[in-house]
C-alpha cells in the first residue's frame, strides 16, 4: 500500500502560532496534521521536543516550500536528502511542494508562476523524477495560485495534467486555488477539477481568501473558507470520491473551537459523499468505483 493510501479523514496545517492550543488534540479532532519541513529540520529545545511529541500522536505530511521545482538553480540536493532522513525519522506518509518556483540567484518570499510550455513540462518534470528517486517515493505537486498569466500555449489544466504524465508524480489539489485562478483567469473550475486523473490525487487542501476584486482574488490562507469554495470541494468528492483534506490556516487565527468548526465541515462533506455514494451502489445492485481513497 503506499503512503497516500494510508492517509484518510480531515487534517490542520500546525503552526508555531498555534502549538499550546493544537497540544490538546487527539486524532478524534483531527485525523492527520502537514508543517513545512523547512521549520522544523534541525529544531531542537522546546519546539523539537514539542514535534516530536505530535509525530508520535498523529500522522504527518510534509508541505514544503524551497524547493523551488521550476528555478534555473540547481535543485538542492543536500535538502532533498535532508527532508528523507525526517521523513523516516518521524515516519512522515508524504512529502508536497508547489508547481513552481520561488529561488533565482536567492530565495524569494513568493511562489512564482511557470510559463506553460512543452519545455517547462520537461524541465520540472526531469527535476521532479531526481527528487523522488532521491526520496525513493512519489511526491505530490500542487497547483498554485497565480495573478499573471505567462506566454505559453497550454492551459493551467493541461499543464498540470501533462506535469503528472511526464514526471509520474502526485497531486496534491488545493481546490481554493482552482477557484481563485478561476476567477483571475477566467476558466471553468468545474471543467479543470472534472479532468484531473482521480489515481494521481494525494491529498487535497483547502483554505480562505481575500476578494480585492471582481476579477482578482488572493489566495491568503488568512480567513474562513468561503461558501462557494465548500460547493466546489463537494463537486470534488463527486468526481474523484472522499479525499484526503487539510484545512490550511496561516496568520489571523481564530479560536480553536471555529477552526475545529472547518474541520468539522470537511468531515461532513466528506461522510455525506460517502453516504451518497453508499446509496447509489444499493440502487445500482452492485459496485461501483467510487474511487474512496480517504478510507482505502
Amino acid at each position: 500500500m503506499s503512503s497516500c493510501n494510508k492517509l484518510f479523514g480531515a487534517g490542520l496545517g500546525l503552526r508555531r502560532g498555534m502549538l499550546d492550543e493544537m497540544a490538546a488534540l487527539s486524532t478524534q479532532d483531527v485525523d492527520f496534521l502537514e508543517v513545512a519541513p523547512e521549520n522544523w529540520i534541525g529544531v531542537s529545545g522546546r519546539y523539537g521536543r514539542a514535534f516530536q511529541a505530535f509525530a508520535e500522536r498523529f500522522p504527518f505530511v510534509f508541505h514544503g516550500l524551497s524547493l523551488s521545482i521550476g528555478s534555473p538553480d540547481p535543485l538542492d540536493e543536500t535538502f532533498v536528502r535532508q527532508v528523507k532522513q525526517f521523513m523516516k525519522q518521524h515516519q512522515v506518509l508524504l512529502y508536497s511542494e508547489h508547481l513552481s518556483y520561488c529561488s533565482s540567484d536567492g530565495h524569494m518570499y513568493d511562489l512564482m508562476p511557470l510559463p506553460f510550455t512543452d519545455d517547462a513540462v520537461k524541465y520540472v518534470s526531469e527535476r521532479i523524477k531526481r527528487v523522488q528517486d532521491i526520496l525513493e517515493q512519489p511526491i505530490a505537486m500542487e497547483n498554485v495560485s497565480s495573478y499573471v498569466t505567462l506566454p505559453g500555449h497550454m492551459s493551467e489544466l493541461e499543464f498540470m495534467n501533462a506535469v503528472l504524465n511526464e514526471s509520474g508524480c502526485n497531486m496534491l489539489l488545493d481546490v481554493n486555488n482552482v477557484f481563485v485562478n478561476s476567477v483571475n483567469h477566467g476558466f471553468d473550475p468545474l471543467h479543470y477539477i472534472s479532468n484531473l486523473p482521480s489515481e494521481r490525487i494525494a491529498y487535497v487542501h483547502i483554505a480562505g481568501h481575500y476578494d480585492e476584486a471582481d476579477d482578482l482574488l488572493v489566495d491568503t490562507h488568512g480567513a474562513d473558507v468561503k461558501e462557494d469554495v465548500w460547493k466546489l470541494l463537494e463537486f470534488a468528492y463527486e468526481q474523484h470520491g472522499v479525499l484526503p483534506t487539510l484545512l490550511e490556516r496561516d496568520f489571523n487565527f481564530p479560536p480553536m473551537n471555529e477552526l475545529l468548526a472547518e474541520v468539522n465541515q470537511i468531515k461532513r462533506i466528506q461522510q455525506e459523499s460517502l453516504d451518497i455514494t453508499s446509496l447509489v451502489k444499493k440502487q445500482n445492485g452492485g459496485s461501483s468505483d467510487s474511487g474512496d481513497k480517504a478510507y482505502a
